[in-house]
């Protein structure tokens, strides 16, 4: 009998400006190294880091207050990426346009994601949790 694999889950608070995303990936990358996780390494981290740099420029342009980025990896070897913020508004995907310099992000994450859903919390704000397969 095979034992179960423990989750590993970390949690940091970004500010609300434009370097956030760059150190969210960062931190992303250190998270994945840690464990060397099946699926998550550091050669397969690409799909991971657009993810958690799309959601945390969302959180920090459009949303309120602080950003909060939860990263774990579940006993199936799936990576759970979670943005929170205390601003109303949900992510929604916006028409194509091949001219626009923006607004591919949520498409991009949903693309890359098993699961993306939108959770909203009792503060008046909402979690974007991301969830992408282990190999």
């Amino acid at each position: 009998m095979r034992a179960p694999r423990r989750t590993a889950r970390v949690e940091y608070h970004l500010p609300r400006k434009p370097c956030s995303a760059s150190g969210a990936r960062q931190l992303t990358r250190m998270f994945l190294r840690r464990d060397g996780r099946r699926g998550h390494g550091p050669d397969d981290a690409g799909s991971a880091l657009l993810v958690v740099s799309e959601l945390v420029t969302n959180a920090t342009r459009h949303g309120q207050g602080c950003c909060r980025l939860r990263l774990s990896v579940d006993a199936r070897d799936q990576l759970v990426v979670e943005v929170h913020d205390s601003g109303r508004g949900h992510p929604r995907l916006r028409p194509h346009s091949p001219s626009a310099e923006g607004g591919r992000g949520i498409a991009l994450v949903e693309a890359l994601s098993s699961r993306l859903l939108v959770v909203p919390d009792g503060d008046g704000g909402k979690t974007v949790r991301a969830v992408l397969a282990g190999k």
